[in-house]
């Protein structure tokens, strides 16, 4: 049985940071920041990409070293050498950028580097018994031999998960641990911190998806600009706090854009079906027509394993799941037998889900990323025109509003909300008639994504048809013309922007909370 004392104990606190100040060259990232975590809590950090989040969180994880300051556990002052160090001491780290190596087991990739090891060698077999534990916690129903390459991205968030519990941590850091994951997954990982945090593990969570970290947030701090701007106990916060804390009073997604008239039909999905990759002959999109008129924008709605995914890759020409029937028409024009490259070149481009994997090269620059689908337009011979190709990239940078040091900068220098937008100002500046954007939100906090959808309301008023997926309904009645509900395959529903949300909801299967 509880008792006062006991609760005391376990909420007392685990690890305090002390005025962590984190410089790189003149840029302070982290600015005399205070942070607690409390025995079997959930502490959720809130900030917009930028602030300081991820670099507090390494330095926490022993990844970094702070420039000054220091860090104290169980009232003992420690120093981290490394996350390996950092592990030693129980605490783990969930990156929100997959770690993965994809032409791997999910069992390797889980025991990777801490193998299980007898006198005779590699216990396999005890690492699979492990891995399919793991697994059945989670209510994955993944064998522990499948590649990771062959999984999808949300059972490759689940793998990462899952590798991060089969060590025997103390402190647990989750950095947007659910971004690419269903809504029932999500609610089984809810289920497993309950269950770390009722065993005393202590839990640092960080989401973009606002509502869904209130679920399971014990403490809340607010880290903006590289200094914490407030902290609050659960009971004394609500959505309006957190986002007047994060980006000022003034803040909305967005509206649609209005004031002129759709033109002529720009794509025409007709009649289109998508075979299930796993060779059932079941159809992942059946049967689905569409059109979409240029300077309209169109959302689809519906939850993992809905569709979206698929249906947006076929019609830009992705081989993974071909079209099986019906035809992708732009303008008019069949896209029958183009590559993705031809029909980029028509003018129907794609913004993927995984930017990370599909949208960026890391080891290039923001100016390189930024130019690559418009290669051939600064090509003269068998020569590039460097003075054409930087004219385009500083004013595709302007154009989205990218925060960067310069074009020559890394990629990877660049905040989440960043990326994304050099991602789509790289598909921007090929001037297409059509855009695709797959969960655009994806991994971004509430500014940036605010900062997305304005660029497509633009866009879309300078006739650009724009068609975006989500899996969040607040994205819907955001600035979309009109919303698409997708459900197995298929089209369920459509509705206005003045749709409700909870009738959204429903069309797509979900349930819906009273």
């Amino acid at each position: 049985m509880s008792t006062h004392n006991d609760t005391t104990a376990k909420d007392k606190v685990l690890l305090s940071a002390r005025d962590i100040v984190k410089s790189y060259g003149g840029v302070h990232a982290l600015k005399g920041v205070n942070f607690e975590i409390h025995r079997g809590k959930v502490t959720t950090l809130f900030g917009e990409n930028g602030a300081g989040k991820s670099t507090l969180m390494k330095i926490l994880s022993g990844v970094e070293k702070p420039t000054s300051g220091e860090i104290e556990l169980d009232g003992e002052r420690v120093t981290f050498s490394s996350s390996s160090d950092a592990r030693d001491h129980g605490i783990s780290i969930i990156h929100q950028e997959l770690s993965l190596a994809p032409n791997l087991s999910v069992r390797d990739n889980i025991f990777m580097g801490r193998e299980i090891r007898t006198r005779t060698g590699v216990n396999f077999a005890e690492e699979a018994r492990q891995t399919r534990a793991l697994m059945e916690e989670l209510e994955e129903d993944v064998d522990p031999m499948t590649l990771i390459r062959d999984l999808r991205l949300g059972q490759q968030q689940v793998v990462e998960i899952a590798r991060a519990l089969s060590v025997d941590s103390r402190i647990l850091i989750m950095d947007e641990p659910t971004s690419a994951l269903s809504a029932s997954e999500v609610e089984v990982l809810f289920k497993v911190i309950r269950d770390l945090t009722n065993r005393g593990v202590s839990i640092v969570y960080i989401s973009h998806h606002l509502e869904e970290a209130l679920q399971v947030t014990d403490y809340a701090v607010v880290l903006r600009d590289g200094r914490i701007t407030a902290t609050a106990e659960r009971k004394d916060i609500d959505l309006g706090w957190i986002v007047r804390n994060m980006v000022g009073e003034n803040f909305d997604l967005g509206s649609p854009p209005t004031g002129y008239a759709f033109g002529e039909v720009a794509l025409h999905i007709e009649d289109v079906s998508v075979a299930d990759e796993g060779g059932s002959g079941a159809s992942v999109v059946d049967h689905l027509s569409l059109e979409v008129r240029a300077g309209e924008i169109v959302c689809i709605y519906g939850l993992m394993g809905a569709g979206r995914t698929e249906l947006l890759e076929a019609v830009a020409g992705r081989t993974r799941l071909p079209i099986t029937g019906g035809r992708v028409l732009l303008e008019g024009e069949d896209m029958a037998g183009l590559s993705i490259a031809g029909r980029i070149g028509r003018g129907l481009v794609l913004v993927p889900e995984d930017r990370q994997r599909d949208g960026l090269v890391p080891t290039m620059s923001v100016g390189s990323n930024m130019s690559l689908a418009s290669i051939r337009s600064f090509v003269k011979g068998l020569l590039m025109s460097p003075p054409a190709e930087r004219e385009l990239v500083g004013q595709s940078i302007r154009n989205v509003h990218v925060k960067t040091a310069g074009a020559g900068a890394s990629i990877k220098s660049l905040s989440g909300g960043n990326q994304q937008k050099v991602v789509i100002g790289k598909m921007l500046a090929t001037n297409p008639k059509v855009i695709l954007l797959d969960e655009p939100s994806r991994g971004i906090d509430i500014g940036a994504k605010s900062e997305v959808f304005r660029l497509l309301a633009e866009n879309a008023k300078k006739g650009l048809a724009v068609v975006y997926s989500t899996s969040e309904v607040g994205e819907c009645l955001s600035v979309a013309h009109r919303i698409i509900v997708m459900r197995r395959g298929k089209i369920s529903a459509e509705f206005g922007p003045d749709a409700d949300k909870d009738d959204i909801m429903a069309a797509s299967g979900e349930a819906v909370v009273a």
